[in-house]
């Protein structure tokens, strides 16, 4: 792992302060380049890591359930083969997300 030293204004870095352990996750979310609706769900994880939660509630923590209906209606389309292009790109999207999640809460699982 490369470890990054950044000069920020004093304002940012007291923001920042509070949710460093977070920050690698929040900036992989925002550099995905999310095209479609599945930024709200980008967004929903990011406002969750901003709030510095704890390992347990990292672990704990789920999609609303919105985002988790759309999910399972876009695998639906999917599996019935008539996904547009554009819900196409939002499956992609969403499932890189849950991959982000899914790599955070192993992260986190396997602090000592």
């Amino acid at each position: 792992m490369i470890q990054m030293t950044m000069q920020v204004p004093d304002d940012l870095a007291r923001r920042i302060e509070p949710i460093g352990s977070w920050l690698p996750t929040i900036i992989e979310l925002s550099l995905v380049g999310f095209k479609t609706v599945a930024v709200a769900a980008a967004t929903e994880v990011i406002q969750f890591l901003a709030q510095n939660p704890t390992p347990q509630e990292v672990i704990d923590y789920h999609i609303s359930e919105q985002a988790q209906a759309r999910l399972q209606r876009l695998l639906v389309l999917n599996e019935s083969g008539i996904l547009s292009e554009d819900e196409q790109l939002e499956l992609d999207e969403l499932e890189r997300l849950e991959h982000i999640v899914i790599m955070l809460k192993a992260q986190v699982a396997n602090r000592p």
